[in-house]
């Protein structure tokens, strides 16, 4: 289990920067770690995977690629997974399922694949030990991964489980709430280090349910994100249970007092009450400080310059909640005019007056909003939340109120 050949899938526009923490993680270099499209791909060990499951807040899974295979049609994918061991992973005795994705596969249904698949495991164990395991498509013991592209199948075994973005300790939300590895993605394109040699204060004024601001209390508190929670390799044959012990034990030596500040605030104070009992629950309730309040009226909440990072509402994001989020929607819309722009508007103005020196980080899938809010931005970074395309905006502030005409795109 020291050669073991890994695939951390990611966000489209993370890959770079899961690379540089799966580095600082494991030290990997070289062909050792390679960046691919939606993922990287890591050489090294179970124990590696186990870490990189307890420390990565950037990466979806952790998954173990098993085989790589031409294919040509179905019966094929029954012969690649016919050859794999899977008894030295996992017993008869625990369920497990299936999941296909592709790009660009000839076949004409997915889930035929998938059911060859299925039969080609299951055929294996009755073959070695004359039990076939049960399949269980809500909560199976072991999910099993197959890519297809035009030629090739790639098969994996996933070692976390649940998706790494439930860290465990978001158990209040509100509408369409921003998933924690995204939050950790535009803290990492953001650059800020909360244990540099000069860190600097990180404010989120639009915190909703506290995502961005707890994961950054987390990181300057070095508690890793999966300290909670449990992962699908604890059920798997390799699993050691003194090597995860030492990890763990590791991680939570790790835990120190924050050098730097971090805050949040947000209108609805419904929210904030949700953010605080999520900051307990993570474990950084001393580490990060919530406010009520608007973001058109705050004012800093430190001295000193620092980093806002914001993730404000906006109309795709909020359809996603449904019947609530319409409703949320429709209330924002009353307060800041039909297309919601007199706030964005408003708030590129109080940050001019009131923030100047501080820098200005803003996902939104808008690209005029610089434009709108008479800003020029100094960066942009591209993202996808889920299925939106966004760009995360860079804003260096600089006093003075907004310019009369808009900023050419």
């Amino acid at each position: 289990m020291n050669q073991l050949q890994l695939f951390l899938p990611c966000a489209a526009g993370v890959e770079d920067y899961l690379a540089d923490e799966v580095h600082a993680l494991t030290g990997l270099t070289g062909h050792d770690l390679l960046v691919g499209r939606g993922g990287v791909i890591a050489k090294t060990s179970w124990r590696d995977a186990m870490r990189l499951n307890l420390h990565s807040r950037l990466a979806q899974r952790v998954l173990v690629q098993l085989s790589l295979t031409p294919y040509r049609d179905e019966n094929d994918l029954y012969e690649a997974a016919a050859a794999v061991a899977w008894e030295i992973w996992f017993t008869p005795k625990q369920s497990f399922k299936i999941e296909v994705t592709a790009q660009h596969s000839p076949l004409k249904s997915l889930n035929f694949a998938a059911l060859k698949i299925k039969d080609a495991v299951a055929d294996r164990f009755r073959h070695k030990s004359g039990v076939r395991p049960d399949v269980d498509t809500q909560w199976p013991d072991v999910r099993l991964y197959a890519h297809l592209t035009t030629d090739t199948a790639t098969l994996y075994i996933d070692t976390s489980g649940e998706p790494l973005f439930k860290r465990g300790w978001r158990e209040d939300k509100g509408e369409a709430p921003l998933k924690e590895t995204l939050a950790a993605a535009m803290i990492a394109a953001s650059g800020w280090d909360p244990h540099g040699a000069a860190p600097v204060p990180l404010y989120d004024p639009c915190c909703g349910s506290g995502t961005i601001a707890i994961e950054a209390a987390q990181m300057a508190c070095r508690i890793a994100p999966g300290l909670l929670r449990r992962f699908a390799f604890e059920k798997q044959l390799p699993f050691q249970a003194h090597v995860w012990d030492a990890l763990k034990q590791e991680a939570r030596g790790a835990v120190s007092r924050p050098a730097v500040e971090v805050f949040g605030s947000d209108v609805a104070h419904r929210m904030v009450d949700f953010a605080e009992r999520n900051a307990q629950r993570a474990g950084v309730a001393e580490a990060v400080q919530l406010r009520g309040g608007d973001a058109l009226q705050r004012m800093p909440p430190c001295e000193r310059p620092g980093l806002m990072l914001l993730n404000p509402p906006y109309g795709e994001r909020i359809e996603a909640a449904g019947v609530a989020g319409r409703q949320a929607r429709a209330s924002r819309e009353v307060a800041q005019g039909d297309d919601g722009q007199d706030f964005f508007t408003q708030l590129a103005a109080h940050w001019k007056k009131h923030y100047p020196g501080w820098t200005a980080w803003m996902l939104t899938p808008d690209l005029k909003l610089p434009s709108r809010m008479r800003l020029k931005e100094s960066r942009r970074v591209p993202m996808w939340n889920g299925p939106i395309e966004c760009r995360l905006f860079r804003f260096d502030m600089i006093k003075g109120s907004a310019r009369d005409k808009p900023a050419a795109p």
